[in-house]
């Protein structure tokens, strides 16, 4: 099996973790065809090669990449050295806009303000690993970061009507906004958590939303075939 590391710029709450595991457990079950290997990236644990793993996978988090964290700046250098090497990755969430920022990107709070719920994604853009095809998606989002300028060279591969870059891709490199892991029963727990942050309107509509079919199946086949190419 192709090993992945999992960069672990975050753990779910512990509060949560009895529920639905922590990310190794969500991201396990995405990804049935690879052998995650973790990395605490959070806690300071980060690989000391692009070569150490097949592939690498970076999680969400509740930080902000431009936050003044001691492990945020060696996290930015391990991806440009991934880049550099070809090595395939894929940036979830947080991990989307680590590998915008870290490759020149830029990355922001929304104008919008957070993007949570079941949206649609319009692919706007269609490439062989990205198999079956769709023209849209839908997935769990949960964000108040996004990124606001994809890097140089970057291909926008899917957006939303609320975030011009919901996917991208630069060389061997994945980022997807989106939380494909994410079950409906986590996507609730935290909308409950933090409609407080939200906003009731909007936390109220994103919870309505979790009723709506997700393709978080579809999604997972893709990035699987992106990091084991």
């Amino acid at each position: 099996m192709t090993r992945v590391g999992l960069l672990e710029c975050d753990h779910v709450s512990g509060r949560y973790r009895d529920r639905v595991g922590d990310y190794v457990d969500l991201f396990g079950a995405l990804l049935p065809e690879v052998e995650l290997v973790p990395f605490d990236v959070v806690r300071g644990v980060v690989p000391t090669a692009p070569d150490a793993c097949d592939a690498w996978l970076a999680t969400g988090s509740r930080h902000s990449v431009y936050d003044d964290l001691e492990w945020i700046g060696p996290i930015i250098d391990f991806v440009q050295r991934v880049g550099a090497a070809d090595v395939p990755f894929v940036g979830v969430c947080f991990g989307h806009q680590l590998l915008a920022h870290a490759l020149g990107g830029t990355v922001g709070q929304a104008a919008y303000g957070w993007g949570a719920g079941v949206r649609r994604i319009d692919v706007v853009r269609t490439e062989p690993w990205m198999q079956p095809r769709r023209d849209a998606c839908r997935l769990h989002f949960m964000h108040q970061d996004q990124v606001t300028k994809a890097p140089d060279g970057a291909v926008v591969l899917g957006c939303t009507d609320h975030c011009e870059v919901a996917m991208f891709r630069v060389g061997a490199m994945l980022g997807v906004q989106a939380h494909p892991e994410f079950t409906v029963a986590y996507a609730e727990a935290l909308l409950t958590d933090r409609t407080e942050r939200i906003g009731g309107d909007r936390s109220a509509e994103a919870l309505a939303s979790l009723t709506t079919p997700t393709d978080e199946a579809v999604v997972g086949r893709w990035m699987a075939s992106f990091l084991t190419r």
